[in-house]
Formats: C-alpha cells, sequence, structure tokens
C-alpha cells in the first residue's frame, strides 16, 4: 500500500468521523422544536381548557413529524459510521 492510498484512506475514514458528528448534531433542533410545542400546548390549555383534545391531538401529530428529522439525522450517522468506510475502502484499493 502506497502512501498516497493511505492518506486517501485516512481522509476517506475522517469525512466518515466529520459527516456522521454533524448528522448527529441534527437532532438538537427537533428536542428544541418538541419543547417549544409541549411549553405553548400547555399555555393554550392553560388558557381554554376545553380545546384540550384538539390542541393534544395537533401536538402529538407535530411532535411525531419532528422526531422524524432527528431520526433520519441518527440513521445518516450509522450509514457514515458503519456503511460508507467500507464502500470508500473497495475504491480505494
Amino acid at each position: 500500500m502506497t502512501e498516497m492510498q493511505l492518506l486517501a484512506r485516512g481522509i476517506a475514514l475522517a469525512g466518515c468521523g466529520i459527516g456522521a458528528g454533524l448528522a448527529v448534531i441534527a437532532g438538537i433542533g427537533p428536542g428544541i422544536g418538541e419543547g417549544n410545542c409541549a411549553a405553548r400546548a400547555c399555555e393554550v390549555i392553560g388558557r381554554n381548557p376545553e380545546c384540550k383534545s384538539d390542541v393534544t391531538s395537533t401536538m402529538i401529530l407535530g411532535i411525531a413529524l419532528s422526531e422524524t428529522t432527528g431520526i433520519y439525522g441518527f440513521v445518516t450517522a450509522l450509514l457514515l459510521l458503519f456503511a460508507a468506510p467500507g464502500m470508500f475502502m473497495k475504491f480505494l484499493g
């Protein structure tokens, strides 16, 4: 294995690690958004208790949709850590 191949492998692995770290950061946004959503729902229910079922069902749907963003980031990080390095190493020789 030449020095150039070793360098290429190191760069590919470093890129996968950095990309996985950035993908995991995507989990911060849904956490903040879900907390804000629950806080606002509690405020609305406190001001108008008879609309509790409508607000709760809408809140649960919104939280479920925002949670998928965090899950996509997590799956992307797992793919970058475990699947992508093997694929890159095949191409690099």
